[in-house]
């Protein structure tokens, strides 16, 4: 699926895909590790943020900047976040200047991301991370690129890609993270996901 198919997908997908996650949930449970290790009214953002119900809604006491690659999830974070700053655009691209923020979360995310490209997400995330900046992130579970038809039961077609867990790693050290944790936690979607928690050490 090339970016135009994506984002399409994503804006059809966006009322289905809220009502299958939980704000609740094991993985939503994560973000109070990060929240305990960065200051009070940190900047975080929030990467593929969707409808803002669960990641962004839950980083709570920091001054939230959510970004998706779908306007209609936008929309519907616009409505469920009103106080977050949110922007349309690319992982690939990230449109924040350098050193803007304090922490990133990405929640199933980057393996929408063609794996050849996840290098050049995690350059992104170290150019607009201050050195000592945290991620919080869903890792890798094996090595695949494929497209799943009916996801969800919508109808619509979903992108999924990643290098597996080795590889994802290294590429995370060499754009200057030092991995805190891996976890595996349950998703609302019925599977063990992994976590990793990372801080950008700078250049």
């Amino acid at each position: 699926m090339d970016r135009r198919e994506l984002r399409r997908a994503w804006d059809e997908l966006a009322e289905p895909y809220a009502s299958s996650r939980r704000a609740d949930s094991d993985d939503a449970a994560l973000i109070d590790d990060l929240l305990e290790s960065i200051p009070s009214g940190a900047t975080v953002l929030d990467v593929g943020c969707g409808d803002g119900r669960r990641t962004l809604a839950n980083l709570a006491g920091v001054d939230r900047i959510g970004l998706d690659l779908s306007r209609r999830q936008l929309e519907l974070a616009a409505d469920a976040v009103p106080e977050a700053r949110l922007l349309q655009g690319e992982l690939t691209a990230l449109p924040l200047a350098a050193n803007a923020v304090d922490a990133i979360t990405a929640y199933h995310t980057v393996f929408h991301v063609p794996r050849a490209e996840h290098p050049a997400v995690y350059a992104e995330f170290a150019r607009v991370l201050r050195p000592g900046g945290r991620l919080l992130m869903t890792g890798s579970s094996g090595r695949y690129e494929t497209v799943r038809d009916d996801w969800l039961g919508s109808g619509r077609a979903m992108f999924f890609s990643t290098p597996g867990p080795r590889r994802t790693r290294g590429a995370l050290e060499r754009a200057g993270f030092e991995l805190d944790w891996e976890r595996t936690v349950d998703d609302p979607l019925g599977s063990s996901v992994p976590f990793v928690m990372a801080t950008y050490r700078g250049e």
